[in-house]
Parts: structure tokens; sequence; C-alpha cells
């Protein structure tokens, strides 16, 4: 229950001085009538009246308390609040070329890539996302979708080898683009993610950058691979998989620029722990907008306490008149 005027409150501090009012009259006794002795009467048996004689003082005191709090005004109060969530639209793009089995990722990079998308979808609820996997070409693994469950899936089926080898940068931006192309979302973002440098494709990364800039969309860049050297997959003589040390090529300079052109921002990932970290950063910059409308509605509960009151000071009134009758 809420006080629409609460410092009325302080009003209940004078049943204080009226209770003691009340206490100093009642020990002055004030009797009416004058005998030479009450020795009979102290011997009288006491009836309900005389157990009764201090209700009145003690209903109207009553009264008095429901009347302050009335007047305080109580009140209901109903709360309701709307929101309302303006997501993002965004698109995952990811290379899966034979590059992203190197073991400079734990236990590669293609599933440490995996792993970490899977965790920036279960934090991005109301936003919708897609996914294109690209090697020689591009296709889309999933459209934009807000069915988490779904996207998960299609995205554990993501494997290098499903496609033709290489690296095509150039048609998995535009592929991603070509699936942002029709959607009415204020923000648009492709998160584009590679190891390597665009050696395959009918469109140049930094034409894909240009169409992406045109149409609204932010980039983000990443560049997956150690410095140095590292483990890459390779087969041998006698046609088993094996890992050779190479020296980790990223066109880092390519990346930045498409970042740069889209208003996004390029990452380089060294490591697990790197990655995922560039993925909350990510996450933390394109936070969907959640507006809240509240509304408040009060609901007056003074009436029956005045009510109350009013019953109490009749019920003192009939007591005086009828059962506590005194001489006058």
């Amino acid at each position: 229950m809420h006080f629409a005027t609460p410092h009325l409150l302080w009003l209940l501090v004078l049943l204080v001085p009226m209770a003691a009012y009340y206490v100093w009259r009642t020990l002055q006794g004030g009797a009416a009538i004058q005998i030479s002795t009450v020795e009979g009467v102290l011997r009288a048996p006491r009836t309900w009246r005389y157990y009764l004689r201090h209700l009145p003082f003690v209903l109207r005191a009553a009264a008095f308390a429901l009347c302050v709090v009335a007047l305080a005004r109580p009140q209901d109060v109903e709360r309701s609040a709307h929101s309302s969530t303006e997501g993002i639209d965004i698109m995952l793009a990811i290379d899966v070329s034979g590059s992203m089995l190197a073991r400079d990722f734990k236990p590669d990079r293609i599933t440490a890539a995996k792993e970490v998308a899977g965790s920036f979808i279960a934090d991005r609820y109301g936003d919708r996302i897609g996914l294109v996997a690209f090697a020689g070409e591009a296709f889309t693994q999933s459209p934009l979708t807000t069915d988490q469950s779904t996207l998960q899936t299609l995205l554990s089926r993501i494997r290098s080898g499903i496609i033709e080898d290489g690296t095509a940068i150039g048609n998995g931006l535009a592929t991603a683009i070509n699936r942002l192309r029709e959607s009415q979302a204020k923000s648009k973002v492709i998160i584009l993610l590679t190891d390597g440098v665009n050696n395959r494709g009918e469109i140049a990364p930094l034409t894909a950058a240009e169409i992406a800039r045109a149409q609204g969309i932010r980039v983000y860049t990443i560049g997956v691979g150690t410095r140095g050297m590292a483990p890459y997959p390779a087969v041998d003589m006698f046609g088993n998989m094996t890992f050779v040390q190479q020296k980790v090529e990223i066109d880092e300079k390519m990346l930045e620029q498409i970042a740069s052109l889209t208003g996004g921002r390029y990452f380089r990932a060294t490591d697990n722990t790197k990655l995922k970290a560039i993925y909350d950063e990510i996450n933390q910059l394109e936070k969907s907008r959640v507006e809240v409308s509240e509304h408040v509605t009060y609901h007056e509960l003074f009436v029956p306490w005045v009510v109350a009151a009013i019953l109490l000071l009749v019920a003192e009134f009939l007591l005086r008149a009828f059962a506590l009758r005194r001489l006058p």
C-alpha cells in the first residue's frame, strides 16, 4: 500500500496527549453527586459496565487514527510495463578452407571458431542471425533466424572439406551481404572470419566491401592464426593426413580496409582466448536497444478507512447514550 501524503501520518502522535489527558481526568474523579462515604459502593459487585467504562475512549481514539490514515490517502499501485526491442541482423561468415584445420588453436581453428560463434549466438537473444560458409566458393548455411536451436545445429554441421578448397573472401562477404539486402533492421552487421589470403572467387573483397557500405552494413573482420609458424594439415606420399610447419599468412591490410570502409573493426585472433575476447567485444559493441515504458495507476483506498472511523464513532455514541449512560 502506498500513501499519497504520508507526512500527515505524523498526526497519529496526537494520540499520546489524548491518552495522557484521559488518564489524568479519570484519576481526578469528578463525581456529579456528593455523598458522605463510598464504602458501600466499593463493596458492590462489578458489572460488565465497569469493565467497559473505558471502551468509548478507545473507540474514539481508534476512529481518530483511522481518519488520519484516510487523510494520508492510502493507494493501491498498479504498474504495467511494455518493452520493445530493436534487434540487430547479423550474418556470420566463416572460412571453412583446409587451412582452418591448422592446430595453432585447440583442437584446431575451425572447431575453436564454431565454439566461440556458438557462445556468441547464445548471447544474442532476440536478434536475427544467419550463417555463411566459404572456401573456394560460398554458400548460405542458415538464413537470418531467431531460432537459436536450429542455428546452433546448423553451425555444428559446418566443417572443412564440404566445398571446393580455397579462400574466396569476396564471395563469402558478398553472399552474407545478399542475405542482409532485404533486411529492414536499422542495424545490419557481418562478422567475417578467415585465416588466409583471398585466392579464389569472382568478386574482389574490396568490391564487396563497397557494396556493404552502400547498404549500410558494418563488417567486423577477424584474422585467425598465430604469428609465425603453425602446424598445417598436409597429405603425405601414402595419402595419410599429417601436419607440417608453415608460415601463417593473413592479408591483414585487406581485412583492415574492409572493416574501415564499412565502419567496422579488424581483429587478430592468435589463440582460443583471444578469439573469445574478440567476439565478446563485438557483442558489447553491437548491443540491441531495449525500450521500456512503464504505466502506473493509483487506486484510492481511503473510503473503507473513513467508513470504519464513522462506524466506531457511532458505536461510541450508542455506548454512551444507552449501555454506559452516566448521571448528569
